[in-house]
């Protein structure tokens, strides 16, 4: 639980557009989730956020994730 909570907060200020803090978020999520993601499935995830400019949305990381 101190894991979310730490993710929460390093969320709250992060920069989106940034690839490096995309790719740690994502890293994080999957660590926390104890779900692996792919290199494919990284750079989908991380090309939908800062390439294509869509907000960080969870519920959509998590659809992309279960369709692996």
């Amino acid at each position: 639980m101190k894991d979310i909570f730490e993710l929460a907060n390093s969320l709250q200020n992060a920069n989106f557009k940034d690839e490096h803090t995309v790719r740690g978020v994502i890293r994080k999520v999957s660590q926390i989730a104890n779900k692996p993601v792919s290199r494919e499935m990284e750079n989908k995830i991380v090309d939908s956020i800062v390439k294509d400019g869509k907000q960080l949305d969870f519920n959509q990381i998590s659809k992309m994730l279960n369709k692996k």
